[in-house]
């Protein structure tokens, strides 16, 4: 029984301790360069930041889970990182970022330029640990999913601020930008494995689900978080503009004269005082808060179900706490 008091990913963590310890140092390694000394220095900023490390222990752990005992894992966990990491680096050149987690942007402190670049090294980086895998399969999933991350952001620059953007196109985004690397993180954990085609299927589903729902959570918090808990002042993302899954919840439902508001906050970007009241007003009117919180615990639901058809280990377990914990922080 995990102790109450140990969140889900800190319990995975502990578990995976020796992995992790593991994975880490070969980050340490690949990072480093002869020649280029800003490239280790850009990407210590982030790696050190203190996030939580949440996709590579995802690897891992599905590995673990269909009985993995080889050196490959830490290699696919690395890998998964460094995509992360470099798409964070370019998020942050591209949203002109100033702050993630808690901490200046690398943008900010040394320029775009170097941003940019050292995103683009860890990418390269993240091809050559996947090669040394040997395996085609992994290739094939890790560059596609890269490829739909990259495709995700781009559909988001022309989506977020279009108030004819839909929860069709919303979820296109999501999958792209957040989802894809889950569900890679995770199902290439079965593939090196040697899992059979149903559990690594399922391996992908739980990853793809827990990927919507964790940014799904994240929008929705947007509104109503506790800005001491997530690190976000409530209604950054409204003065960013972005058309979250709650905001295209009451266009949808929106009267003319509360479109015109939306028309002016979002797309041409007017904004004044008492206009995110305003907003919440809205949101609440039209019930976009819950109903962006019950689409969350669906996806939930589909994420601890694909999990659940995996044989019986103390990491599925951990990972069904693992896609619960991702919708308490909006209870």
């Amino acid at each position: 029984m995990r102790d109450l008091e140990t969140k889900p990913h800190e319990a995975l963590a502990e578990y995976l301790a020796e992995d992790m310890t593991a994975v880490n140092a070969l980050i340490a390694e690949r990072m480093a360069s002869e020649h280029a000394p800003r490239i280790p220095e850009v990407t210590a900023h982030l790696v050190d930041a203190g996030g939580k490390r949440l996709r590579p222990m995802l690897t891992l752990a599905a590995a673990r889970l269909c009985g993995y005992d080889g050196p490959y894992h830490l290699h696919l966990a690395a890998t998964v990182e460094f995509i992360h990491t470099a798409t964070l680096l370019h998020d942050d050149v591209v949203d002109e970022s100033a702050q993630r987690r808690g901490r200046p942007t690398a943008n900010l402190l040394w320029d775009n330029k170097s941003s940019v670049l050292v995103g683009d090294y860890l990418f390269s980086r993240s091809f050559q640990l996947m090669t040394e895998t040997g395996s085609l399969e992994v290739l094939r999933i890790l560059s596609n999913a890269s490829a739909t991350i990259a495709e995700g952001e781009v559909l988001q620059l022309t989506a977020a601020q279009d108030l004819r953007t839909d929860e069709a196109v919303y979820l296109q985004v999501v999958r792209g930008k957040t989802a894809a690397l889950f569900s890679a993180a995770t199902e290439v954990g079965g593939v090196i494995a040697g899992a059979d085609a149903d559990n690594v299927k399922a391996l992908f589903d739980y990853g793809d689900k827990l990927g919507i729902a964790f940014q799904i959570v994240d929008d929705l918090l947007d509104y109503e978080g506790d800005s001491a808990a997530t690190g976000k002042n409530i209604g950054d993302d409204f003065r960013e503009r972005k058309l979250t899954l709650p905001v295209i919840k009451a266009v949808a439902r929106a009267d003319a004269a509360e479109r015109d508001f939306w028309k002016r906050v979002i797309e041409k970007g007017r904004q004044g005082d008492g206009d995110l009241e305003q907003a919440l007003t809205l949101l609440d009117k039209h019930g976009a808060l819950k109903d962006t919180r019950n689409d969350a615990l669906t996806y939930v639901a589909q994420a601890k179900a694909a999990i659940g058809k995996l044989p019986a280990h103390p990491l599925r377990d951990m990972l069904t706490d693992l896609a619960d914990y991702v919708v308490a922080r909006i209870n």
